[in-house]
C-alpha cells in the first residue's frame, strides 16, 4: 500500500501556500519533507490528513480516496503526531495512549488484553512505560511529543504522518524517537527541520519552498551546496562525517 498525493494545492486567507505538490510514499519508506519556516510543509501535511482541505488535488492511500473517506476509515490505516499537542481535559498517558484503538473498535466496546498489551509495548517504545499512570497536563512538551507518539503506534497504522516529531525533544530523545519510527518498518511522512537528521533517517526527501517543490530524490544526490543555500538563504559546507560516514552540514554565519 503506498500514499500517493497529487497536485495539491491550498490557499488559505488569500494566498496561496502549497502550489501543485505531488509526492510518493511506498511502504516501508521513510520520506522527508524539508525546507526554511512557513514554506508549506505543515499545510501540505494537513491536507493530507484531512485537517485542512485543499482546493486542488488528490490524496490516495493504495486504492482509498482519502478526501472523499471518513476520518474513522482513514484512521485505521495512518496516524498522525501533529506539532500541538496541548488538551482542555486531562487524562493519564495510558488513557491517552488507549484512545489510539479507538479506530478499531466498535461503539462502546471496552479495551481488552490485546488492548492494554499494545498501549504496553507503544509506551516501552517510547521510553515512557513508569509514565503510565501520570497526568498528561503535567508533563513537559517534550514527554507530550513521546506521549502522542506512542498513541499512533498504538493504533498500527500502515503509514505515520509526522509534523516536525522532534519539537520539544532533547538530542537523546531525538535520536531515539527517530530510530523508533524508522524501526517501525512502515510508511512515513515527516516535515523535518534538522537537515542532519533528515539526511540520516529519510529515503526520500522533498525540498520544498514558498509552496513549491524545489528539488526530491536521495538525500545524497539532491542536497548540495548551492541548493540549500538557494532553499535557506544561508552560506553552508556539505561534507561526510570522518566517524561515522553519513553526509553533515555545517553552517557559516
Amino acid at each position: 500500500m503506498n500514499l500517493s498525493a497529487e497536485h495539491i494545492s491550498v490557499t488559505l486567507s488569500g494566498v496561496d501556500i502549497v502550489k501543485d505538490i505531488s509526492l510518493h510514499v511506498e511502504n516501508g519508506q521513510f520520506v522527508g519533507l524539508i525546507g526554511p519556516n512557513g514554506c508549506g510543509k505543515s499545510t501540505l501535511l494537513k491536507s493530507i490528513y484531512k485537517v485542512i482541505k485543499p482546493q486542488k488535488g488528490f490524496v490516495f492511500l493504495g486504492h482509498k480516496d482519502v478526501l472523499n473517506s471518513s476520518t474513522r476509515m482513514i484512521s485505521k490505516e495512518m496516524g498522525v503526531v501533529g506539532q500541538f499537542n496541548e488538551l482542555s481535559f486531562d487524562f493519564t498517558v495510558h488513557e491517552m495512549v488507549m484512545m489510539g484503538r479507538t479506530p478499531h473498535k466498535h461503539l462502546m466496546e471496552s479495551d481488552n488484553r490485546k488492548d492494554y498489551q499494545i498501549v504496553a509495548d507503544a509506551l516501552n517504545k517510547v521510553n515512557l512505560s513508569e509514565y503510565a499512570d501520570r497526568s498528561y497536563l503535567t508533563l513537559s512538551g517534550g514527554e507530550k511529543q513521546r506521549v502522542i507518539l506512542a498513541r499512533a503506534i498504538a493504533q498500527q497504522p500502515q503509514f505515520l504522518i509526522l509534523d516536525e516529531p522532534t519539537n520539544h525533544l532533547d538530542i537523546k530523545y531525538q535520536l531515539q524517537i527517530l530510530k523508533v519510527v524508522k524501526s517501525l518498518n512502515i510508511g512515513v511522512l515527516a516535515a523535518l527541520h534538522d537537515l542532519t537528521m533528515a539526511t540520516t533517517y529519510c529515503d526520500i526527501l522533498y525540498v520544498i519552498k514558498q509552496g513549491q517543490i524545489m528539488a526530491s530524490g536521495k538525500p545524497e544526490e539532491i542536497l548540495t551546496k548551492e541548493l540549500i543555500e538557494m532553499v535557506y538563504e544561508i552560506d553552508c559546507e556539505v561534507y561526510s562525517n570522518p566517524i561515522t560516514g553519513d553526509m553533515a552540514i555545517t553552517y557559516i554565519t
